[in-house]
Formats: C-alpha cells, sequence, structure tokens
C-alpha cells in the first residue's frame, strides 16, 4: 500500500515530535536530504530512518506495533528511573552501565550500522548545511538504558571531529520517544528527555500520520 512507504514514517515522526516537543516542530517540511526541514532549508534539519532488519516481516510487525491494534509493553525496572518528569539529566556512568551491559553491540548491530551510515552522510555534507541536524531513529525492539546512552555516546564519538554534528538523537519506541540532546553533554553525563506514548496517543498519531 502506497500509505506505507519511506514517507509514512516520516509522516509519523513528524506527528510524534509536533505532540510531545512542541510549535518549534510544526512547520518542517518533508523533503529529501534530510526527510524533514524548516521552511526555509537551512535552520532544522531532521533525517528520518529506522534500526530494524531489513526484511518485509520486520516492517510490518513495526507498522502493527505502531498502529495500536496490539498493546505492546516491556516494563524495565531502569526506565522508571530514567522518566523523571519527561526530563532526565545527567545520567551518571557508573549508576547506568555496567560491563555486561555492552550487550548493546552485540544485540543492536542493525541500530550500530544505521547510526554509523547516518553520521557519515551527515559529516560529508550529503544532508547539505543546516544549523540545527537531528536524527530520528524508529528502533523496533524494546531499548533499555544501556541502550540509549550507548546510541547516545557512539554519534557523538562518530562526529567528534566534524564541524558537521547532530544536535538531537530521537529514539522512537512503540511506547516512548527518547530525545538525546548532543549539544550540551558535559563531562560524563548525558542529557535526555524520554516520554510515554500511551495506546489510544499511538493510535492517533498512527492515524494522522495516515491521513496526510
Amino acid at each position: 500500500m502506497s500509505c506505507f512507504d519511506t514517507c509514512f514514517f516520516e509522516r509519523y515522526a513528524h506527528q510524534t515530535l509536533m505532540r510531545f516537543l512542541g510549535r518549534e516542530y510544526d512547520d518542517l517540511i518533508n523533503r529529501d536530504r534530510p526527510d524533514l526541514q524548516s521552511p526555509d532549508g537551512f535552520s532544522f534539519g531532521i533525517e528520518v530512518t529506522r534500526a530494524m532488519e531489513e526484511t518485509q516481516a520486520a516492517a510490518e510487525q513495526l507498522l502493527d506495533n505502531m498502529s495500536g491494534l496490539t498493546n505492546m509493553r516491556v516494563e524495565e525496572d531502569d526506565l522508571e528511573r530514567f522518566i523523571l518528569n519527561g526530563y532526565t539529566y545527567g545520567l551518571d556512568l557508573g549508576r547506568v552501565l555496567s560491563p555486561r551491559e555492552s550487550r548493546y553491540w552485540s544485540m543492536a548491530l542493525p541500530m550500530k550500522r544505521i547510526l554509523e551510515s547516518k553520521v557519515s552522510k551527515l559529516t560529508s555534507g550529503f544532508y547539505g548545511d543546516f544549523e540545527r541536524n537531528g536524527l530520528y531513529v524508529f528502533c523496533k525492539d524494546d531499548i533499555g538504558v544501556a541502550d540509549i546512552i550507548g546510541a547516545y555516546r557512539r554519534v557523538m564519538e562518530l562526529q567528534k571531529y566534524s564541524e558537521r554534528k547532530y544536535n538531537y538523537l530521537y529514539l522512537s519506541e512503540v511506547n516512548c520517544l527518547h530525545v538525546c540532546n548532543l549539544s550540551e553533554r558535559i563531562s560524563d553525563t548525558y542529557r535526555v528527555s524520554s516520554y510515554d506514548i500511551s495506546l489510544e496517543e499511538r493510535r492517533e498519531i498512527y492515524s494522522a500520520a495516515l491521513a496526510l
């Protein structure tokens, strides 16, 4: 179905950003390189992608979960500490990560590959020159604190010596949106905001993205 092409995910991402992050995202328009841009073409650009197996079955499962027709939810104790009134500042590495949590890189190879690819394209100038850049990643599988910090650290490492950088990393689970502010890292702390997405909100976002 044509409504489920890659533009559907861009529309879904835009609807999610508008709902949870406010008016500065309202005027973004769907263009290419990157996928969502401010109307002036230079203020803000956001690339939208998916970290998942490249199969039709995986895509269909993700769409089914996004639709709100299934109520999948994986609770995690660590995530309760992570979500604090929508904002958590300064996640301490010693408290959150442990050696065995390095599972991130073996578990989430699709995430690792997509981050490396998208950062490489940004730093090479493929997406042009924007004052602010964002990378929005749909995650089919549930992710935890270690996964979020792993992605955060990887992007920071990859773009460390480049003039072109992602300012925001959006990790979009079916039930939660995690926003990593890559511009405001202080020492070994991270600034991350997390927003729960209820089943009803998921259905509304999905319907709005279909209707556009």
